[in-house]
């Protein structure tokens, strides 16, 4: 009881903002009629499960005190890469799923071993494994998405559980691991020392390399996995799939209270966050709003979020 009395006071402002969003299209004339339903409900958990695989991978990046920009293009990678291994190697599809989780994870590999010998930025690094991942898909593919529209293929992204949609049942999963691996485990505990002061988490005889490494290998497995599913729900692997979601999971993490400058950050957060843009996409399109006009208003979600970070590290500075 203590501890959910303390999430709901920790992110009580968050909580807020999430409930207004509900009411307010729930009562606006255009959404009122389609967003309360149990079709839509499911359709926003269902949309909104990639982008919280990718947060989770992303928090604990950023408490790192880094960033990760290649996860959208491992999305389009990884679900080449499954979608190709069954349809034109003919393996089974767990086979082929299992590929496209593991190119991500190997990408994630390459960003932590590479940031974490070297003094190149995050960014850098990331920016650049970024292009060569949307390369790769486009090579593999020649451009052209790679159709497969067998039934266990539509399991993983367009299925169902007990009348619950498998990705959703996914993220919770997903959720849950990392929380418990971030609380629970040495090495999560030493992603927040890492993060808060890597000099002195040196001294303190932790091995900065194999936290780095084993963060951004995270990342990019979670990213193979979000890709996978995400070519699971459109039966197709495509190279446009995950353009921008890196936005979309590092606007669900900041807006989730984790610190841009790193050291601190809660999963539980990172949650809510997914939820406020999983919705705020849905509710643009019930509205009516013009694709473009989206990314306008994302941004600047976005770059509310990171003036609260702002204000809040100058608080604390104080």
């Amino acid at each position: 009881m203590k501890a959910v009395k303390r999430y709901f006071k920790d992110n009580l402002g968050i909580l807020i903002a999430l409930a207004l969003m509900i009411v307010f299209l729930c009562v606006y004339p255009r959404t009122s009629s389609t967003f309360p339903t149990k079709n839509n409900m499911f359709n926003v958990l269902r949309q909104s499960a990639p982008n919280l695989m990718l947060a989770c991978g992303m928090t604990m990046v950023i408490i790192l005190g880094g960033i990760d920009l290649s996860v959208g293009s491992i999305i389009a990678m990884s679900g080449c890469f499954a979608a190709g291994a069954v349809v034109f190697a003919g393996m089974p599809e767990v086979v082929g799923i299992l590929i496209g989780i593991l190119s991500g994870a190997i990408f994630g590999m390459f960003n932590g071993f590479v940031i974490a010998i070297t003094t190149i930025p995050p960014f850098i690094v990331t920016l650049a494994s970024m292009n060569v991942a949307k390369g790769i898909a486009y090579v593999f593919t020649g451009g052209k998405p790679i159709r497969c529209m067998t039934e266990p293929w539509k399991f993983l992204g367009a299925g169902y559980i007990a009348g619950i949609p498998t990705p959703v049942i996914t993220m919770f999963i997903v959720f849950i691991l990392c929380v418990l691996f971030l609380n629970r485990t040495r090495i999560g505990r030493h992603i927040y020392a890492v993060g808060g002061n890597t000099t002195a988490a040196k001294f303190s005889g932790i091995s900065t390399f194999k936290v780095k490494f084993a963060v951004h290998t995270i990342s990019g497995l979670l990213a193979g996995l979000a890709g996978v599913t995400i070519a699971s729900r459109l039966y197709a692997g495509t190279c446009t799939s995950g353009d921008a979601a890196e936005m979309d999971a590092i606007a669900a993490v900041v807006i989730g209270g984790t610190s841009m400058s790193g050291g601190s950050g809660k999963l539980g957060g990172t949650l809510i966050g997914a939820l406020i843009i999983g919705i705020l996409n849905n509710g643009l399109n019930l509205m009516g709003v013009n694709s473009d006009w989206q990314y306008i208003i994302k941004g600047i979600v976005i770059l509310g979020a990171v003036y609260v970070d702002y204000i809040r590290s100058q608080k604390k500075a104080k």
